[in-house]
C-alpha cells in the first residue's frame, strides 16, 4: 500500500504511469505482444477495482478520503513525474483505449515514437532550466500541446536571453500566461525596442508585454483587460495616463501641494498609509489610471516594502518638480509630527470651560522611538531624505525644484504658476490657493459646539475650499458671530434648514460670539504652548548620539553626502546650512 500523504507515490499510482511502466518493462524484457496485452488489461482492471474500493470506503468513512496532491509537502517533485517517459507513454495508451473504435490502434506505433520524442524535449528543458517549479509545470501540463508545437520558437526566446536572468525568471514566473500569448510576447521579446529599454541595461524588472501596445486600447491585449495583479507579476510598468511626477519627503509641504493639485482638478492614487507595501501602491495607482481623468504620480515615501520594483514601474519619461527645503528644517519639521489625539472629544458644549481644553495635538515621534528606528527603512531619516535614489534610480532629468519658503501664502499663486509654465500646461491659477494650508487651526476642522437650540460647527479655509460637497447642506455665519475680532483661519457654520431661526436669535448669536472669542483666545495660547514644546534639530540629535556617538554620526554624514548630491549641484542655495 502506498502511502497517500506523498504526492509521488500517488502519481505513479496513476493509471497511465502503471501502464506505461508496464510497456517500458516489455521493450526492455520482451515477452509477445499477447502476453503485454493481457498486462495492460489486468493493470486496467486491478485499477478500476482499487478506485471502486476506495470511493465505497469514504463514502462510509469521508475522513479518510486522500489530502489533495498540492498540500503535499513533494507536490512538485511528484509534478515531474508526469513527464516521465512511463507517464507520457501510458497517456497514449489512455488514448488510443478509449478510441480503439475509430481506428487509433493503427497510429499507435506512430502516436508512441511522438510520445517519445516529447519525453526528450522535456527532459531537455529540465536539464537546461533550474526556475522550473510547480507554477511552470502545472503550466506544461495544461498546456503541453501549444508548448510543444511552438517549442523551436519557445527554445529560441530562451536561448537569447539565456543571459539575461530577470526575463528568464518573469517568463518562468508567468509560464502559463507566457505559453497561452506566445505570439504577442515573442514579438516583443525580438525586439530592438525590449533590448535598448530593459536587456541592454540589466533592467531588474522587465516587461513581459510591450508597453507601447499596452497603452493602446485598441490592441486585443492592453492594460484594461489585465489585472492589476497580474500586471504587477509580469512586471508591466504603469499605465502613462499621469501628466507628471511631484516626489519629496516628509516636511515638505507635500500635504498642501497635493491638496492644491486637487482644488485645481488633479487627481493622484490614494495609498492606505506610509507603510503601504508597492505591490499595494501599484495596484492602486494601476486602477486609478484607467479611469478617466488628469491625473498626476506623487512619490513622498521610500524604503517600504517592494520600494525599487514600484518606482521601476514608473516608466513613462515625465517632468517632475521636487519639492524640498533646508535639510535641518525637514528634520526639525519630521521630529515634530503631530496628529489630532484620537481622544479629544470634537464634541463640546457652549457654556464649557475652555481653559487648558484645547490641547487636541499628539505628537508621533517620541524621542525613544526615534532612538531606535533612525536609519530604518521608511522611518526615522530615512524617510526624509531619499532624493538622490529616486533620481538615480528612475535616470531622472528634468526637474523643477521647489524650495518650502515659494510655498507659503504669499508666494503660493505665483509658484503655481511657475511650476504649470514649467509642465507647459496652461491652467488659470485660483487666488484661493493661498487659503489651503494645514497649520495648527486644521486640527479642530468639525468641531461641533453645542448650545440648547442649536449646533454649530468649526471647519477652516482649506476644508471649505477642499471638500465643498461635505458643506453643501450648511450655511456659513462666520460674519454674523465674529464682527468685533479676527476669526484666524476658522469658519462657522450651522445646517442649513436652521438658518433662518438662527439669524433673527440674537441670543444664541451673541453667545456664539462670545464663545468664539474665547475659543480664539485659547486656540492662541495652545499655539504658543505647542510652540513651546518643539524639539529643536540640536536637541534630537544631542539625544539620538549619546550613544555609539561615533558610527551614528558617520553614518547620518554618509547619508547626507549621499542623498543631497544632486540637489547640491543644481540647487545649491537650498541646503547651503
Amino acid at each position: 500500500m502506498y502511502n497517500p500523504n506523498s504526492a509521488i507515490e500517488r502519481v505513479k499510482n496513476h493509471l497511465a504511469y502503471k501502464l506505461g511502466q508496464a510497456m517500458i518493462d516489455f521493450t526492455n524484457n520482451g515477452g509477445g505482444y499477447i502476453a503485454l496485452f493481457k498486462k495492460l488489461y489486468k493493470i486496467k482492471k486491478q485499477h478500476k477495482k482499487e478506485q471502486k474500493i476506495y470511493q465505497q470506503t469514504i463514502q462510509i468513512f469521508p475522513q479518510l478520503k486522500y489530502p489533495s496532491l498540492e498540500t503535499c509537502g513533494d507536490y512538485e517533485q511528484a509534478l515531474r513525474y508526469k513527464f516521465h517517459l512511463s507517464y507520457m507513454l501510458g497517456e497514449v495508451l489512455i488514448k488510443a483505449d478509449k478510441t480503439w473504435h475509430k481506428g487509433s490502434g493503427f497510429k499507435l506505433k506512430n502516436d508512441i515514437k511522438k510520445a517519445n520524442k516529447e519525453f526528450q524535449i522535456f527532459r531537455e528543458i529540465f536539464k537546461e532550466f533550474d526556475q522550473i517549479n510547480s507554477s511552470i509545470l502545472e503550466g506544461l501540463i495544461n498546456n503541453k500541446q501549444l508548448f510543444l508545437k511552438e517549442f523551436p520558437r519557445i527554445k529560441n526566446i530562451l536561448k537569447i536571453h539565456q543571459d539575461y536572468k530577470a526575463i528568464l525568471d518573469n517568463i518562468f514566473h508567468n509560464f502559463n500566461y507566457f505559453i497561452q500569448n506566445f505570439d504577442l510576447i515573442e514579438e516583443w521579446l525580438l525586439s530592438d525596442d525590449f533590448n535598448e529599454r530593459y536587456k541592454k541595461g540589466s533592467h531588474p524588472y522587465p516587461s513581459l508585454l510591450d508597453p507601447k501596445k499596452l497603452n493602446d486600447e485598441n490592441e486585443k491585449i492592453n492594460y484594461k483587460n489585465i489585472p492589476a495583479e497580474l500586471a504587477w507579476e509580469m512586471n508591466l510598468p504603469l499605465p502613462d495616463r499621469y501628466e507628471f511626477v511631484i516626489f519629496g519627503s516628509h516636511g515638505v509641504g507635500m500635504k498642501s501641494v497635493l491638496a492644491i493639485l486637487k482644488f485645481l482638478g488633479y487627481h493622484n492614487p490614494s495609498y492606505l498609509n506610509h507603510e503601504a507595501e508597492g505591490k499595494f501602491r501599484y495596484y492602486q495607482a494601476y486602477v486609478t489610471f484607467l479611469s478617466k481623468k488628469i491625473f498626476f504620480l506623487d512619490i513622498f515615501d521610500y524604503g517600504f516594502e517592494g520600494c525599487d520594483k514600484y518606482l521601476l514601474m514608473i516608466a513613462k519619461k515625465s517632468k517632475c518638480i521636487y519639492f524640498t527645503r533646508d535639510p535641518i528644517c525637514i528634520l526639525e519639521t519630521y521630529i515634530n509630527a503631530k496628529i489630532r489625539n484620537p481622544n479629544f472629544s470634537m464634541k463640546i458644549s457652549i457654556d464649557s470651560n475652555l481653559d487648558g481644553k484645547l490641547n487636541l495635538y499628539k505628537y508621533v515621534n517620541s524621542l525613544e522611538a526615534q532612538k531606535n528606528f533612525i536609519f530604518s527603512k521608511n522611518m526615522g531619516l530615512r524617510a526624509c531624505y531619499f532624493e538622490y535614489s529616486v533620481v538615480d534610480l528612475l535616470k531622472l532629468k528634468d526637474i523643477l525644484y521647489i524650495d518650502m519658503n515659494e510655498l507659503q501664502s504669499i508666494n503660493i499663486v505665483n509658484t503655481f504658476i511657475k511650476i504649470f509654465n514649467f509642465l507647459n500646461i496652461s491652467l488659470n491659477i485660483n487666488d484661493q490657493i493661498k487659503n489651503i494650508n494645514f497649520g495648527y487651526s486644521w486640527y479642530f476642522n468639525g468641531l461641533e459646539i453645542v448650545s440648547s437650540r442649536f449646533s454649530f460647527f468649526i471647519s477652516t479655509h482649506a476644508s471649505v475650499l477642499l471638500n465643498d460637497k461635505v458643506w453643501e447642506n450648511y450655511s456659513e455665519i462666520t460674519d454674523l458671530v465674529s464682527y468685533d475680532y479676527d476669526v484666524l483661519d476658522f469658519k462657522i457654520f450651522v445646517k442649513s434648514d436652521c438658518y433662518a431661526l438662527l439669524i433673527n436669535d440674537e441670543k444664541e448669536l451673541k453667545k456664539m460670539n462670545t464663545f468664539l472669542k474665547k475659543f480664539i483666545q485659547e486656540f492662541q495660547k495652545q499655539v504658543g504652548i505647542e510652540r513651546s514644546r518643539k524639539i529643536t534639530p540640536s536637541q534630537y540629535l544631542k539625544f539620538l548620539f549619546t550613544e555609539e556617538k561615533k558610527e551614528k554620526t558617520i553614518k547620518l554624514k554618509e547619508l547626507f553626502d549621499y542623498e543631497l548630491q544632486h540637489i547640491k549641484q543644481h540647487r545649491p542655495d537650498i541646503v547651503a546650512s
